[in-house]
């Protein structure tokens, strides 16, 4: 059975007024009143963010290449897949080649789409692409003067233990190590 993508006129609310709250470098934050099916007003708080990449970089050896790094906000050092956001209206998949050169120095013979993600669907517009990056090629790293990361190479079936065993929380390395392993099988 097909899940229709069309909005229901129960489920819709309607916008009636938008207020910008924050703009950032990274995020834009609005305050939108809106009208409830029941006819009722509520209000919307709203990130905006151009939205972002994630590439999977899968040596002919059957590793994967993970980037690990100091996370701010839980203030902790994650392992995660080379990732990172968009610039104004570019292409996710040159996005993703940028990303992948910039953090790890590789270039690929081959990207395979796994489609998109949102990963914060009640108050963020962010969608990530995720990619599968094959027949790599290494140089040098190209990191942004801010950005300070490991580069860690863990075994496919390690990382797909690692991500069942809640060992690597990011939601977008998770979902893009698990496609993979479909693909893969």
């Amino acid at each position: 059975m097909a899940v229709s993508t069309e909005i229901p006129a129960h489920l819709n609310e309607e916008t009636l007024s938008s207020e910008r709250i924050f703009e950032g470098k990274v995020v834009k934050l609005k305050r939108d009143k809106v009208r409830l099916e029941n006819g009722d007003t509520s209000y919307r708080e709203v990130i905006e963010h151009n939205g972002g990449v994630c590439v999977l970089p899968l040596t002919d050896e059957g590793e994967i290449i993970f980037v690990r790094q100091f996370r701010y906000p839980f203030k902790t050092v994650l392992l995660e897949i080379p990732a990172g956001k968009r610039e104004g209206d570019e292409e996710p998949i040159k996005c993703g080649i940028r990303e992948l050169k910039e953090e790890v120095g590789a270039t690929a013979e081959k990207i395979t789409y796994l489609g998109h993600l949102y990963p914060t669907v009640a108050y963020d517009t962010e969608v990530i692409h995720m990619f599968m990056a094959e027949g790599l090629d290494f140089g040098e790293q190209k990191l942004d003067p801010d950005e300070f990361i490991d580069v860690v190479k863990i075994p496919f079936d390690k990382a797909v233990e690692m991500v069942m065993n809640g060992e690597i929380p990011d939601s977008k390395t998770q979902l893009a190590i698990l496609k993979a392993k479909i693909l893969r099988e």
